[in-house]
């Protein structure tokens, strides 16, 4: 395969926001917005239903504000998803080419459940009120259900990201889609939803103007949708028995941001959990207003943290066994360590006028295809940073062997040259960028290099007992 072939795709630049962070950002919102309205359509249908049996009030608050807030939050959720189509094209297009290519039937299934939902519910903000009642439950249901069926489609998709399974083996697309964590990851976001959708009804019913008992017995109706919280850390240690062995680790203190995070998700989940299921539901007390927005910002703290842990499983992959984070296959990592990261890289650099020597600007372009999607040179997760404590040589062997120096980053893929450019483009940035700058091409340094990396070899996993 001529390396030519290999894709290099048009890059933006986030300034010091490492791209990873831009993403995250859109897809915390996104997420947290999309899981609402799936809770929020589910609440929904439940209210209608109790009201047409005759429970007091509960008409006024399907009609009035929470549907305002269902709409606005499926409206949003849809245009935070255009930013993340947006986004991620940017950074990770070959990722997304590929469950495109791979899935395109099911994402068409899943865009036609979302029209359904966007419909449906549009129908019933405006026309609802003026519905007989066994029209808006069918419109309520059929708003939930495809709120749902939505949910259900991406979650095998982006699950697959982490565990392809028997997907990898050449199994096919069902046998990717149904992937070990499908279960698990849908029935934890299926609660989560519910519980969002509680605990936003929760700070609607305290707008209303109604009295303290009223209020309560809708809150009491309202907090039974998070019941399913007390299931949720089962669900969770299911997820973290059945993902590989090596992104367990991660979670389980073998990264310790990743760690951090997962405490983060845990606390504020048990938090939230222990005063719904114990307060609201066991003991029956009242939530006002307040309090049921702490618990909902809590709630969105949890769902951060818990994006991050997902996201983060995967490392050093975009999808597992297939695409590195740099967006190469592993073939094509060991076939970069012949002929060189950027040989077939045809985008000149923005700013190439800004270094003194060609080496530098080399050492720009390594960065910019193996380095930038999680990493800045000044900003977030800065590279210059990370590393000006490190001695030349020291620096050499780490990036040499980034697999080993840190076992969530992919292979090195490309030469010692590309590694000394990148070494020496960091070194100068350390140094305040100075206008001369020597070249580095001592043979000897280059042919160190070099064994390091053949040391290592392009392997993702090192061999066990790590020698």
């Amino acid at each position: 395969m001529d390396p030519a072939s290999i894709p290099y795709y048009p890059v933006n630049e986030f300034g010091p926001l490492m791209k990873g962070l831009v993403i995250g950002g859109v897809g915390i919102l996104h997420v947290f917005l999309a899981q609402f309205a799936i809770g929020g359509g589910l609440l929904l249908y439940y209210f209608e239903r109790i009201a047409q049996r005759g429970v007091k009030d509960a008409r006024t608050f399907v009609d009035g504000y929470f549907k305002i807030l269902v709409l606005v939050s499926f409206v949003i959720g849809a245009l935070t998803g255009v930013a993340m189509w947006f986004t991620t094209i940017q950074v990770g297009a070959r990722t997304i080419g590929l469950m495109v290519d791979e899935f395109h039937w099911l994402w068409a299934t899943e865009w036609v459940w979302f029209a359904v939902e966007i419909v449906s519910g549009y129908a019933f903000y405006r026309f609802g009120p003026r519905l007989d009642d066994r029209t808006r439950r069918r419109l309520l249901l059929i708003y939930a259900g495809a709120a749902w069926m939505s949910l259900f489609w991406i979650n095998g998709i982006l699950s697959w990201q982490l565990t392809p399974g028997k997907w990898l083996e050449g199994a096919g697309m069902w046998a990717g889609f149904f992937n070990a964590s499908f279960w698990p990851s849908l029935l934890f976001r299926t609660a989560v939803a519910a519980t969002l959708g509680a605990l936003v009804a929760c700070v609607v019913i305290n707008t209303m103007d109604l009295d303290r008992e009223r209020k309560a017995a809708l809150i009491r109706r309202a907090s039974r949708f998070a019941a399913p919280m007390a299931v949720m850390p089962v669900l969770a240690f299911w997820f973290v028995a059945i993902i590989p062995a090596d992104s367990r680790q991660w979670l389980m203190g073998g990264s310790m941001p990743m760690t951090m995070f997962v405490g983060v998700a845990a606390g504020a989940s048990t938090l939230i959990g222990g005063y719904v299921v114990v307060g609201l539901i066991m003991k029956k007390l009242y939530i006002n207003g307040a309090t049921a927005t702490l618990l909902l910002v809590l709630a969105f703290g949890a769902t951060a943290a818990g994006e991050f842990v997902r996201e983060g499983a995967r490392k050093p992959y975009t999808v597992r066994g297939v695409l590195y984070s740099t967006s190469m296959t592993p073939d094509e990592v060991a076939r970069l360590r012949t002929t060189g990261a950027v040989t077939g890289d045809p985008y000149p650099l923005r700013d190439e006028a800004r270094f003194p020597t060609a080496q530098l600007r080399h050492g720009a372009k390594v960065h910019r295809a193996l380095c930038d999607a999680c990493h800045t040179l000044h900003g977030a997760n800065a590279l210059v940073e990370l590393t000006r404590t490190w001695t030349d040589d020291q620096l050499r062997l780490n990036v040499a062997k980034l697999q080993r120096t840190k076992a969530f980053m992919p292979p090195f893929a490309g030469t010692a040259a590309d590694v000394e450019a990148l070494i020496q483009l960091l070194r100068w940035e350390a140094a305040g960028t100075p206008a001369t700058w020597p070249v580095s091409d001592a043979p000897g340094t280059l042919a160190q290099i070099k064994t390091w990396l053949d040391e290592v070899g392009t392997a993702a996993t090192p061999p066990e007992g790590g020698r």
